[in-house]
């Protein structure tokens, strides 16, 4: 289900990842109101809807067995477990709009990340950081949906997912929601216009892992 040897897809694959708690998914939402040429990717679920979830809108959410008959049938570009649940994107949901020179946003796991980098070596990868690891603990407590082992599960995997970062391209620090969004989209509108180089100074991940981690020291 890769594309076929000699076509070229006619729009971009760009993911959003980051550890659970940053406000990817807030970011997302944000970039997919000021872009009209941004699709999202919904993923397939197999955890219990959250209230005001819906259906086809936030997540397809499917059981363990469906789920993993779409792993047999190779129907993900990228499935991940966290959490104690599983995620993924398939290719269909990718495919279409991307044949219609629409882009495709992907908020994924980190896992997931690692999984489009081999697949789709084309896609554009953006991490998400918090302004530090209290903030990021902060917000996963305020959000109210998890219970406590949850959170302390979630947080036990930050230095993980930190590590397996250098898999990305560009990265964001969300300390302002704002001026995290405007520079997501940013390095999007670079990507399109072939000028990916231009802003990697500036949103280059090593570069800005370095900054923050001395942030961190400080």
């Amino acid at each position: 289900m890769m594309a076929r040897a000699g076509s070229e897809p006619k729009g971009h694959v760009f993911v959003i990842a980051a550890p659970s708690g940053t406000g990817k998914t807030t970011i997302c939402r944000r970039l997919l109101e000021r872009d009209p040429r941004l699709r999202l990717s919904i993923s397939h679920t197999t955890r219990e809807s959250r209230p005001g979830e819906k259906e086809g809108v936030d997540y397809h959410f499917v059981s363990a067995e469906a789920f993993r008959e779409l792993v047999e049938a190779d129907g993900f570009l990228e499935h991940a477990e966290y959490g104690g649940n599983v995620y993924g994107t398939s290719f269909r949901a990718i495919e279409e709009p991307i044949d219609g020179g629409l882009d495709v946003l992907l908020e994924i796991e980190v896992q997931g990340a690692s999984q489009v980098r081999e697949r789709r070596p084309a896609a554009c990868l953006i991490f998400i950081l918090p302004p530090n690891l209290e903030v990021l603990e902060d917000r996963l407590r305020g959000r109210g949906t998890d219970e406590e082992s949850v959170i302390q599960r979630r947080m036990s995997l930050v230095d993980r997912e930190l590590a397996a970062a250098n898999i990305f391209d560009y990265a964001v620090i969300n300390d302002d929601l704002d001026e995290a969004v405007s520079e997501v989209h940013e390095v999007i509108a670079a990507i399109r216009d072939r000028r990916g180089a231009e802003i990697t100074l500036r949103y280059g991940r090593a570069g800005v892992l370095e900054r923050w981690g001395q942030s961190l020291k400080a």
